[in-house]
Protein backbone atom coordinates (compact mmCIF):
# COMPACT_ATOMS: atom_id res chain seq x y z
CA UNK A 1 0.00 0.00 0.00
CA UNK A 2 0.85 3.22 -0.69
CA UNK A 3 1.48 6.19 1.82
CA UNK A 4 0.63 9.53 0.17
CA UNK A 5 1.75 12.77 1.26
CA UNK A 6 0.25 15.95 2.53
CA UNK A 7 2.02 18.71 4.35
CA UNK A 8 4.51 18.53 6.31
CA UNK A 9 3.70 16.99 9.39
CA UNK A 10 5.12 19.49 11.44
CA UNK A 11 3.06 22.23 9.66
CA UNK A 12 -0.73 23.21 10.98
CA UNK A 13 -3.32 25.08 9.17
CA UNK A 14 -2.03 28.22 11.10
CA UNK A 15 1.05 27.98 8.94
CA UNK A 16 -0.97 27.36 5.57
CA UNK A 17 -3.57 30.43 6.02
CA UNK A 18 -1.54 33.68 8.04
CA UNK A 19 -2.65 37.27 8.52
CA UNK A 20 0.17 38.82 7.59
CA UNK A 21 1.89 42.24 8.31
CA UNK A 22 4.50 44.84 6.83
CA UNK A 23 6.49 43.50 9.81
CA UNK A 24 5.85 39.53 8.75
CA UNK A 25 5.92 40.35 4.99
CA UNK A 26 9.63 38.87 4.11
CA UNK A 27 9.29 35.66 6.00
CA UNK A 28 5.59 34.77 5.45
CA UNK A 29 5.54 35.76 1.42
CA UNK A 30 8.82 36.39 0.03
CA UNK A 31 10.87 34.16 2.01
CA UNK A 32 8.05 31.16 2.32
CA UNK A 33 7.52 31.63 -1.39
CA UNK A 34 11.16 29.83 -2.12
CA UNK A 35 9.17 26.40 -0.23
CA UNK A 36 5.86 26.76 -2.10
CA UNK A 37 4.27 29.26 -3.80
CA UNK A 38 1.87 31.81 -1.43
CA UNK A 39 -1.03 33.56 -2.28
CA UNK A 40 -1.57 36.95 -1.24
CA UNK A 41 -4.78 38.12 -0.75
CA UNK A 42 -5.27 42.09 0.10
CA UNK A 43 -8.76 43.03 1.98
CA UNK A 44 -10.69 45.57 4.48
CA UNK A 45 -12.95 44.65 6.93
CA UNK A 46 -15.51 47.40 5.26
CA UNK A 47 -15.09 45.26 1.76
CA UNK A 48 -17.65 43.45 0.46
CA UNK A 49 -16.57 41.36 -1.97
CA UNK A 50 -13.39 40.20 0.11
CA UNK A 51 -15.70 38.49 2.45
CA UNK A 52 -16.98 36.70 -0.52
CA UNK A 53 -13.33 35.66 -2.37
CA UNK A 54 -11.52 35.28 0.86
CA UNK A 55 -13.22 32.17 2.55
CA UNK A 56 -13.07 31.14 -0.87
CA UNK A 57 -9.76 30.98 -1.48
CA UNK A 58 -8.74 29.72 1.96
CA UNK A 59 -11.00 26.67 1.52
CA UNK A 60 -9.04 25.84 -2.46
CA UNK A 61 -5.73 26.40 -0.10
CA UNK A 62 -6.86 24.18 2.41
CA UNK A 63 -7.81 21.76 -0.22
CA UNK A 64 -4.76 21.54 -1.27
CA UNK A 65 -3.04 20.45 2.52
CA UNK A 66 0.12 22.54 2.42
CA UNK A 67 1.19 22.62 -1.04
CA UNK A 68 -0.03 26.25 -1.45
CA UNK A 69 -0.12 28.73 1.42
CA UNK A 70 -1.95 32.11 2.06
CA UNK A 71 -1.30 35.14 3.27
CA UNK A 72 -3.90 37.86 4.55
CA UNK A 73 -2.94 41.31 4.80
CA UNK A 74 -5.59 44.19 5.64
CA UNK A 75 -4.57 46.99 3.66
CA UNK A 76 -5.93 49.90 6.23
CA UNK A 77 -3.23 48.56 8.41
CA UNK A 78 -0.56 48.13 5.71
CA UNK A 79 -0.92 50.67 3.27
CA UNK A 80 2.86 50.82 2.69
CA UNK A 81 2.89 46.76 1.15
CA UNK A 82 -0.36 47.24 -0.57
CA UNK A 83 1.47 50.66 -2.06
CA UNK A 84 4.22 48.80 -3.39
CA UNK A 85 2.74 46.11 -4.95
CA UNK A 86 0.42 49.01 -6.80
CA UNK A 87 -2.66 47.53 -5.28
CA UNK A 88 -5.12 50.41 -6.44
CA UNK A 89 -8.56 48.19 -5.39
CA UNK A 90 -9.59 45.45 -3.67
CA UNK A 91 -9.90 42.57 -3.14
CA UNK A 92 -6.67 41.91 -5.07
CA UNK A 93 -4.52 38.71 -5.11
CA UNK A 94 -1.35 37.77 -6.01
CA UNK A 95 0.84 35.02 -6.38
CA UNK A 96 4.49 34.44 -5.16
CA UNK A 97 6.57 32.07 -6.07
CA UNK A 98 10.44 32.17 -5.91
CA UNK A 99 10.41 35.14 -4.30
CA UNK A 100 8.79 36.90 -6.71
CA UNK A 101 4.90 38.03 -8.10
CA UNK A 102 4.21 35.05 -10.94
CA UNK A 103 0.08 35.81 -10.84
CA UNK A 104 -2.45 37.98 -9.79
CA UNK A 105 -6.36 38.80 -10.35
CA UNK A 106 -8.75 41.76 -9.14
CA UNK A 107 -11.81 41.71 -7.95
CA UNK A 108 -14.68 39.12 -6.96
CA UNK A 109 -14.03 36.20 -9.66
CA UNK A 110 -16.38 32.94 -9.80
CA UNK A 111 -14.99 29.94 -7.56
CA UNK A 112 -14.19 28.05 -10.61
CA UNK A 113 -11.65 30.60 -11.75
CA UNK A 114 -10.14 30.63 -7.81
CA UNK A 115 -9.71 26.79 -8.19
CA UNK A 116 -7.78 27.39 -11.90
CA UNK A 117 -6.06 30.17 -10.22
CA UNK A 118 -5.11 27.92 -7.16
CA UNK A 119 -4.58 24.49 -9.28
CA UNK A 120 -2.34 26.20 -11.50
CA UNK A 121 0.09 27.06 -8.49
CA UNK A 122 0.24 24.10 -7.37
CA UNK A 123 1.06 22.75 -10.39
CA UNK A 124 3.73 25.06 -10.20
CA UNK A 125 5.28 24.38 -7.09
CA UNK A 126 5.81 20.77 -8.34
CA UNK A 127 4.79 19.26 -5.30
CA UNK A 128 1.65 17.18 -5.27
CA UNK A 129 2.35 15.42 -1.65
CA UNK A 130 3.01 12.19 -4.40
CA UNK A 131 -0.04 11.72 -5.98
CA UNK A 132 1.08 11.81 -9.40
CA UNK A 133 3.25 8.81 -8.22
CA UNK A 134 0.25 7.08 -7.12
CA UNK A 135 -1.59 7.77 -9.66
CA UNK A 136 1.13 6.22 -12.14
CA UNK A 137 1.31 3.58 -9.47
CA UNK A 138 -2.22 2.63 -9.48
CA UNK A 139 -2.40 2.81 -13.49
CA UNK A 140 0.49 0.53 -13.81
CA UNK A 141 -1.63 -1.90 -11.65
CA UNK A 142 -4.61 -1.59 -14.04
CA UNK A 143 -2.25 -2.35 -17.30
CA UNK A 144 -0.69 -5.27 -15.11
CA UNK A 145 -3.92 -7.09 -14.10
CA UNK A 146 -4.15 -6.05 -10.50
CA UNK A 147 -7.44 -4.47 -10.87
CA UNK A 148 -7.99 -4.82 -6.70
CA UNK A 149 -4.99 -2.97 -5.70
CA UNK A 150 -5.29 -0.84 -8.50
CA UNK A 151 -9.09 0.41 -7.51
CA UNK A 152 -7.51 0.19 -3.56
CA UNK A 153 -4.94 2.73 -4.58
CA UNK A 154 -6.88 5.01 -6.48
CA UNK A 155 -9.22 4.85 -3.40
CA UNK A 156 -6.37 6.19 -1.24
CA UNK A 157 -6.06 8.60 -3.17
CA UNK A 158 -9.36 10.25 -3.35
CA UNK A 159 -8.98 10.33 0.62
CA UNK A 160 -6.32 12.76 -0.07
CA UNK A 161 -7.77 14.55 -2.54
CA UNK A 162 -11.89 13.65 -3.01
CA UNK A 163 -12.01 16.06 -6.19
CA UNK A 164 -9.37 14.26 -8.28
CA UNK A 165 -10.93 13.31 -11.60
CA UNK A 166 -8.30 11.16 -12.89
CA UNK A 167 -8.76 8.82 -9.38
CA UNK A 168 -12.15 8.87 -9.51
CA UNK A 169 -12.00 7.90 -13.54
CA UNK A 170 -9.54 4.94 -12.45
CA UNK A 171 -11.60 3.92 -10.19
CA UNK A 172 -14.40 3.09 -12.21
CA UNK A 173 -12.05 1.44 -14.70
CA UNK A 174 -10.75 -0.43 -12.03
CA UNK A 175 -13.95 -1.61 -10.51
CA UNK A 176 -15.15 -3.01 -14.18
CA UNK A 177 -11.48 -4.45 -15.37
CA UNK A 178 -12.64 -6.53 -11.86
CA UNK A 179 -16.40 -6.99 -13.49
CA UNK A 180 -17.90 -5.40 -10.82
CA UNK A 181 -20.07 -3.39 -12.97
CA UNK A 182 -22.41 -2.43 -9.05
CA UNK A 183 -19.12 -0.75 -7.86
CA UNK A 184 -18.28 1.51 -10.86
CA UNK A 185 -22.21 2.32 -11.36
CA UNK A 186 -21.54 2.90 -7.19
CA UNK A 187 -18.17 4.68 -7.61
CA UNK A 188 -19.88 6.43 -10.76
CA UNK A 189 -23.13 8.46 -8.41
CA UNK A 190 -20.27 9.42 -5.34
CA UNK A 191 -18.03 11.68 -8.04
CA UNK A 192 -18.29 15.20 -6.86
CA UNK A 193 -20.55 17.52 -8.89
CA UNK A 194 -17.86 20.10 -9.33
CA UNK A 195 -15.97 16.87 -11.35
CA UNK A 196 -18.84 15.58 -12.74
CA UNK A 197 -17.89 16.75 -16.87
CA UNK A 198 -13.83 16.28 -16.41
CA UNK A 199 -12.55 14.03 -19.30
CA UNK A 200 -11.27 10.99 -17.28
CA UNK A 201 -14.81 10.84 -15.58
CA UNK A 202 -16.59 11.19 -18.82
CA UNK A 203 -14.33 8.44 -19.93
CA UNK A 204 -15.44 5.97 -17.26
CA UNK A 205 -18.75 7.03 -17.81
CA UNK A 206 -18.89 5.98 -21.48
CA UNK A 207 -16.75 2.22 -20.20
CA UNK A 208 -19.55 1.61 -17.72
CA UNK A 209 -22.43 2.11 -20.55
CA UNK A 210 -19.99 0.30 -22.72
CA UNK A 211 -20.10 -2.54 -20.06
CA UNK A 212 -23.30 -2.57 -19.34
CA UNK A 213 -24.44 -3.57 -23.40
CA UNK A 214 -21.66 -5.98 -23.03
CA UNK A 215 -23.61 -8.02 -20.44
CA UNK A 216 -26.51 -8.50 -23.17
CA UNK A 217 -24.61 -9.12 -26.02
CA UNK A 218 -25.65 -11.88 -27.99
CA UNK A 219 -23.14 -14.67 -29.50
CA UNK A 220 -20.74 -13.17 -31.38
CA UNK A 221 -20.74 -16.18 -34.33
CA UNK A 222 -25.17 -16.00 -34.49
CA UNK A 223 -24.51 -11.81 -35.20
CA UNK A 224 -22.15 -12.19 -37.88
CA UNK A 225 -24.26 -14.61 -39.38
CA UNK A 226 -27.46 -12.56 -39.39
CA UNK A 227 -25.22 -9.75 -40.76
CA UNK A 228 -24.09 -11.45 -43.75
CA UNK A 229 -26.99 -13.07 -44.43
CA UNK A 230 -29.17 -9.91 -44.42
CA UNK A 231 -26.57 -6.98 -44.52
CA UNK A 232 -29.44 -4.34 -44.51
CA UNK A 233 -30.23 -5.68 -41.25
CA UNK A 234 -29.45 -3.01 -38.72
CA UNK A 235 -30.40 -3.86 -35.42
CA UNK A 236 -28.41 -6.66 -35.94
CA UNK A 237 -24.88 -4.79 -37.48
CA UNK A 238 -25.76 -2.89 -34.38
CA UNK A 239 -25.68 -5.55 -31.58
CA UNK A 240 -22.96 -7.06 -33.77
CA UNK A 241 -21.12 -4.42 -33.00
CA UNK A 242 -21.90 -4.64 -29.32
CA UNK A 243 -20.58 -7.89 -29.22
CA UNK A 244 -17.73 -6.66 -30.75
CA UNK A 245 -16.59 -4.42 -28.63
CA UNK A 246 -17.31 -6.59 -25.29
CA UNK A 247 -14.79 -9.53 -26.92
CA UNK A 248 -12.12 -6.76 -26.69
CA UNK A 249 -12.77 -6.14 -30.62
CA UNK A 250 -13.20 -2.29 -30.22
CA UNK A 251 -11.36 -1.46 -34.31
CA UNK A 252 -14.06 -4.42 -35.46
CA UNK A 253 -17.09 -2.80 -33.80
CA UNK A 254 -16.02 0.74 -35.18
CA UNK A 255 -15.90 -0.88 -38.53
CA UNK A 256 -19.39 -2.11 -38.08
CA UNK A 257 -21.04 1.20 -36.48
CA UNK A 258 -19.08 3.26 -39.58
CA UNK A 259 -20.82 0.65 -41.77
CA UNK A 260 -24.45 1.09 -40.01
CA UNK A 261 -23.92 4.81 -40.08
CA UNK A 262 -23.22 4.95 -44.15
CA UNK A 263 -25.76 2.54 -44.82
CA UNK A 264 -28.93 5.26 -42.39
CA UNK A 265 -27.25 7.60 -40.30
CA UNK A 266 -31.08 8.53 -38.92
CA UNK A 267 -31.63 4.78 -37.89
CA UNK A 268 -33.19 4.22 -34.52
CA UNK A 269 -32.86 7.86 -33.93
CA UNK A 270 -28.67 7.89 -34.88
CA UNK A 271 -28.16 5.06 -32.84
CA UNK A 272 -24.61 4.11 -34.52
CA UNK A 273 -23.00 7.47 -34.33
CA UNK A 274 -24.63 7.88 -30.46
CA UNK A 275 -22.31 4.46 -30.06
CA UNK A 276 -19.34 5.82 -31.91
CA UNK A 277 -19.28 8.65 -30.03
CA UNK A 278 -19.70 6.28 -26.81
CA UNK A 279 -16.97 4.19 -27.71
CA UNK A 280 -14.48 7.08 -28.75
CA UNK A 281 -15.01 9.08 -25.28
CA UNK A 282 -14.37 5.59 -23.43
CA UNK A 283 -11.20 5.91 -25.34
CA UNK A 284 -8.22 8.55 -24.85
CA UNK A 285 -8.05 10.97 -26.93
CA UNK A 286 -4.62 10.37 -28.04
CA UNK A 287 -5.53 6.75 -28.60
CA UNK A 288 -4.78 5.74 -33.12
CA UNK A 289 -8.60 3.94 -32.85
CA UNK A 290 -10.11 6.46 -32.01
CA UNK A 291 -9.07 9.39 -34.16
CA UNK A 292 -8.90 7.55 -36.81
CA UNK A 293 -12.53 6.84 -35.91
CA UNK A 294 -13.64 9.98 -35.41
CA UNK A 295 -12.03 11.26 -38.91
CA UNK A 296 -13.70 8.50 -40.61
CA UNK A 297 -17.36 9.64 -39.10
CA UNK A 298 -16.63 13.07 -39.85
CA UNK A 299 -15.76 12.01 -43.41
CA UNK A 300 -19.23 10.26 -43.91
CA UNK A 301 -20.96 12.69 -42.22
CA UNK A 302 -20.07 15.98 -44.49
CA UNK A 303 -19.50 13.73 -47.31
Amino acid sequence: MLELGSAPADQTPADIIKDVTEASFMADVVEASMQVPVIVDFWAPWCGPCKTLGPLLEAEVTRHKGRVRMAKINVDENQMIAGQLRVQSIPTVYAFFQGQPVDAFQGAVPQSQIRQFVEKLVAMGGDDGGLAEALDAAEAMLTEGAAEDAAETFAAILGEEPENPQAWGGLIRAHLAAGSLDRAEAALSQIPAAIAGAAPVEAARARLQLAKQAANAGPLDDLRARVEADPGDQQARFDYATALHAAGEVEAAIDQLLEGFRRDRDWNDGAAKAQLITIFDSLKPTDPIAQKGRRRLSSLIFA
